[in-house]
């Protein structure tokens, strides 16, 4: 989405219609049978129980008029007392079973729909969590939280409410149809033709009320992430007064919304009364066509045999009818449980099937140590002496590399998409403990060359190579675990401040987090929050300065204790005096480590070993501070003040 500094546009042409994908019920089902198969088994003869005592009742209904009523008319209550009795007694029977299984129903479809959703959420963060970062760069991340919310919400319902009613609606139907069968041939025909009607006009509505359903959970995300986008950027929409702007970008989402739900809606309504008056009809035709076989004295065929019909038969032949219409009508409801239900699995799974990151890498980082002949040796320990693993296929050799830092990269070509690229030709190195600080105007590529280096994304052609092997080889967690990086904008996570500052290595020690902050020059600070460095961080680390934020960012990086670094605008963010703490606390962590510098304020590269001014993708001038000046390029522009930057 585009951010709120800018006016945005949107419209629903151009895009591609939103489907609910063939098979989606069959993966949302493979999630509930995989763990719960055996509890399913047990709400199926919960269901057989209740639909058990439903055809109980309607069988009664003729008992009670051909073996109690009309009899009773003619001998008196006494003579029929005895069946009245039983009659009574199996119905209670059957309706306490039924009360009984409803409620075991309902509290094992707790179980089964929220274990079901966990399930579902897990296996969407453990994919969330393998996906590049060029997943996360072109969606929006309010999008992406709705599948966590309304997507599994949704199919919450599909489970708790959907799939229980599909199988108890089946189960009743079929129930119904094998006793009217045993009733009559005759009347069953004409029910099954009035049903036939109702399910074909049902289906034909479902299908459109389907494609709407996923129009409406695009919608809902779309809005979600636009919301989330604006309330991130609040102080940026009020300081340049977009306020108005973005209540209109957010009607055109809103009004999207309601279009797209007014219109999923407005099939799923209509089903319910379109059905409940057909299934009126078809009970007055059905009422009308019973009586005339009663007075015409029509023969009755059944699975029971040849018969006259009677007027008990007729009387619950006409309450299995109607409670089957009001089965179909309220299985028809639930058609909008099922629409949003896949629609909503249909977005769950899209993010489940997206490709995960690819690590081909063979390379690995293990603890080393060195014999008394200098050689590397792989260690169990921890020695703080690192080394590339590196197996050999050709002749199942292994050597060890000693990380040190050394970063080379050999005519570079890369662009995030095929159609437009971003680097060009790009050939740099640098040595361990040097410094090579990258200038430029946005959109130079300075931070293109980072993501490169710690493969977030990969080259299009040449080569980098990292103590000489080439970084394809290493693997990724490998890699981005003997790099360091402090950002220009910095992510602190809900949790202590000591907390934090271990989330650059896990298995850091209290004492090796407080030296790290020492090192970062934020221990001053910290030791004097209410807590100390067990002081609780929340939204962010919002109740610090952006400095401090910025103090516990390099602590982090410290506690890492990486060879190389990479520094991405870290100061550019905070006031001249706040920069002169971190840029103590950041001079401290460079010493001795391989370092890239993203440069906002020329003053803090000024002792880089090489400078590297880039313009278009391209290196238009390299040197150190003194050379660049001297050739009166770019960079002398730059520092000068006769160019800017942006």
């Amino acid at each position: 989405m585009a951010g709120p500094g800018r006016r945005m546009k949107f419209d629903r042409k151009g895009g591609m219609k939103p489907q609910i994908k063939k098979g989606t019920f069959k993966r949302v089902w493979s999630y509930v049978r995989k763990d719960y198969g055996k509890h399913m088994l047990v709400i199926l003869f919960c269901i057989l129980l209740a639909s058990a005592a439903s055809l109980v009742s309607t069988v009664s209904i003729r008992r009670l008029i051909d073996n109690v009523i009309v009899p009773g008319m003619n001998s008196g209550l006494s003579a029929v007392w005895g069946d009245l009795l039983g009659i009574i007694a199996t119905m209670a029977v059957f309706y306490i079973a039924a009360i009984l299984a409803n409620l075991l129903r309902g509290m094992i479809m707790a179980d089964i729909t929220q274990g079901t959703l966990m399930n579902l959420r897990n296996a969407m963060f453990r994919k969330m969590e393998t996906l590049p970062i060029k997943y996360f760069d072109t969606n929006a991340h309010g999008e992406i939280m709705s599948t966590y919310t309304n997507d599994t919400d949704s199919i919450r319902e599909l489970i708790g409410r959907g799939i229980p009613s599909l199988i108890e609606s089946t189960l009743s139907v079929i129930s119904a149809l094998t006793m009217m069968l045993v009733y009559s041939l005759w009347l069953t025909l004409a029910v099954i033709a009035g049903v036939a009607l109702i399910v074909k006009l049902s289906s034909g509505i479902a299908k459109k009320s389907g494609k709407y359903m996923m129009g409406q959970q695009k919608s809902l995300a779309a809005e979600e992430g636009f919301v989330e986008e604006m309330m991130e950027g609040q102080r940026v929409v009020k300081v340049f007064c977009h306020q108005d702007q973005t209540k209109q970008d957010f009607d055109v989402l809103n009004e999207n919304l309601r279009s797209d739900s007014t219109t999923a809606n407005r099939f799923g309504n209509i089903l319910g009364p379109i059905n409940n008056n057909m299934g009126n009809i078809m009970y007055v035709l059905l009422a009308l066509f019973g009586t005339l076989m009663v007075h015409a004295g029509v023969t009755n065929i059944s699975l029971s045999g040849i018969s006259t019909i009677s007027i008990g038969i007729i009387v619950s032949f006409l309450s299995m009818a109607k409670t089957m219409t009001q089965t179909i009508g309220n299985l028809s409801m639930q058609i909008n449980t099922f629409t949003m239900g896949l629609a909503g699995a249909s977005r769950i799974f899209e993010l489940i099937d997206q490709e995960s990151e690819k690590d081909e890498g063979y390379v690995t980082l293990v603890n080393a140590v060195k014999d008394e002949n200098g050689n590397i040796q792989e260690s169990e320990k921890q020695t703080g002496l690192w080394a590339f693993r590196h197996p050999h296929t050709a002749d199942g050799s292994v050597t060890y590399t000693e990380l040190k830092g050394d970063i080379v990269m050999e005519h570079v070509d890369f662009g995030y998409t095929e159609d437009k690229q971003v680097l060009f030709d790009m050939s740099l190195y640098a040595k361990p403990g040097q410094k090579i600080a990258f200038v430029g105007a946005t959109g130079a590529g300075k931070t293109t060359v980072t993501n490169l280096i710690n493969r977030f994304y990969d080259i299009a052609d040449g080569k980098i190579r990292y103590d000489g092997i080439n970084i394809n080889k290493i693997r990724k967690p490998d890699l981005r675990r003997s790099l360091g990086i402090v950002l220009q904008e910095v992510n602190l996570f809900t949790g202590t401040v000591l907390e934090n500052i271990r989330y650059g290595r896990l298995d850091a020690t209290d004492e090796e987090c407080i030296e790290a902050a020492k090192l970062a020059n934020a221990d001053s600070f910290i030791t004097r929050l209410p807590d100390g460095y067990n002081t609780m961080l929340t939204g962010n680390g919002s109740s610090l300065s952006q400095g401090q934020r910025q103090l516990i960012s390099i602590a982090r990086a410290a506690v890492a204790n990486p060879p190389v670094l990479i520094m991405d605008e870290a100061t550019s963010s905070i006031d001249t005096r706040t920069e002169a703490l971190v840029q103590k606390g950041m001079d401290n962590l460079m010493k001795g480590r391989t370092v890239f510098v993203i440069a906002h304020r020329l003053s803090t590269i000024r002792n880089s070993n090489a400078i590297m001014v880039l313009d278009h993708g391209k290196i238009i001038e390299r040197g150190t501070h003194e050379q660049l000046l001297e050739m009166k390029g770019t960079y002398w522009q730059l520092y000068t003040g006769a160019f800017e930057l942006e």
